[in-house]
């Protein structure tokens, strides 16, 4: 995407984009990823490109979902938006965990009010061994070239975020064929037939291997492994079912670009945060069922730490929004080593002043 062409798509009354206000490299997060101090602390949001954008909101009503993130023009444009309005410390490529599987031969469809759906879920031997594990290059290739035109825009003046999902959470798509709140079928498969479960995991590691080494060559300075699906088990299964995967997939991330960092995150692990700190990861990232001064307790001052307020604190009256940030940089003492961002994901109806204000509080903070 050209200069020229971001502007014209530019909505009028918005400021150029934030990372642009300096020609030096804002380096905030990747000192915070390797527990160095920074002058505020960094603070970018999951999903901070989306729903409650009016912008992005235009761009769907022409444009479905999965168009917006295979065309990578328009997926340039979309990671682009909030760093026009925020002063975010990161941008993070816009794009979905899902495609992967789709890539791995299941057929993908986001439906009005269901999300996403798999017409051909994982439910046999024979649907584990039909699964490919595709090259990133070959078929995630719309991806890669986002992250090549948002590298470009950026100059080098913010670190781009690059992302998966991690086996567990699509392996959950993939058996369930959608979304499901308690992941009934993936829990009888594991336990049942424990060989075939091992089977799709090693499928679904291979493949994220693939891709995060592909998002790293086309430019990321930084990695996300999302395990959104996690706090559904137990500590034993986890320890069983997941973390050899997990181990491996990390370990060989890291074997190949020792120098991005890898943020590990997982909703509702607050229970098991150090079983979850063993999977890997030079960053673990926490939502906000657990106070933050707990979650560096149990994961030691030298483990830098993602989070964590309730995405829901952006609906709260302002001055109870700054006083939730507050107390989580307390909380964090001042300690090196400390990402803000929500526990989850921005909400669709999340008003856009609240973001606003939550990034001007957060490297406003001096406690």
């Amino acid at each position: 995407m050209t200069a020229e062409r971001s502007d014209a798509l530019r909505p009028p009354g918005h400021r150029a984009v934030a990372n642009r206000r300096s020609e030096t490299m804002n380096n905030r997060l990747i000192n915070a990823c390797r527990c160095e101090p920074t002058d505020v602390t960094p603070v970018w949001l999951m999903r901070q490109a989306g729903r409650y954008l009016p912008e992005y909101r235009a761009l769907r009503e022409s444009h479905p979902i999965l168009t917006l993130i295979k065309t990578p023009e328009l997926a340039t444009e979309v990671t682009l938006q909030p760093l026009r309005r925020f002063d975010l410390d990161a941008a993070i490529v816009f794009a979905d965990i899902l495609p992967p599987l789709e890539a791995m031969g299941l057929e993908l469809e986001f439906v009005k009010g269901d999300g996403p759906i798999f017409h051909n879920p994982v439910r046999s031997t024979a649907d584990v061994k039909a699964l490919r594990v595709p090259s990133a290059e070959e078929s995630l290739n719309f991806t890669l070239e986002t992250i090549r035109l948002v590298t470009a825009e950026l100059d080098g003046r913010l670190p781009l975020i690059g992302f998966a999902g991690a086996p567990f959470t699509l392996a959950c798509y993939a058996v369930e064929g959608g979304s499901s709140r308690h992941s009934q079928r993936v829990k009888s498969l594991a336990h049942s037939e424990p060989q075939l479960w091992h089977a799709l995991m090693e499928k679904l590691t291979d493949t994220v291997v693939d891709y995060l080494d592909a998002q790293a060559v086309a430019g990321v300075q930084v990695l996300q492994l999302f395990d959104s699906w996690a706090g559904v088990l137990s500590p034993d299964d986890f320890r069983e079912f997941v973390l050899p995967h997990s181990q491996r997939l990390i370990g060989e991330v890291k074997r190949l670009h020792p120098d991005i960092p890898l943020i590990h995150f997982a909703t509702g692990n607050s229970a098991w945060l150090a079983l979850f700190r063993e999977a890997g990861g030079d960053v673990i990232g926490v939502d906000w069922r657990i106070d933050f001064a707990d979650a560096r307790a149990q994961l030691g001052d030298h483990t830098p730490v993602q989070g964590n307020l309730d995405p829901l604190m952006l609906f709260a009256p302002e001055p109870a929004l700054q006083d939730a940030a507050a107390r989580i940089l307390k909380q964090n003492a001042g300690r090196p080593g400390h990402i803000f961002n929500l526990g989850h994901g921005v909400l669709p109806e999340t008003p856009i002043e609240q973001v606003a204000a939550l990034v001007d509080a957060v490297h406003n903070y001096h406690g």
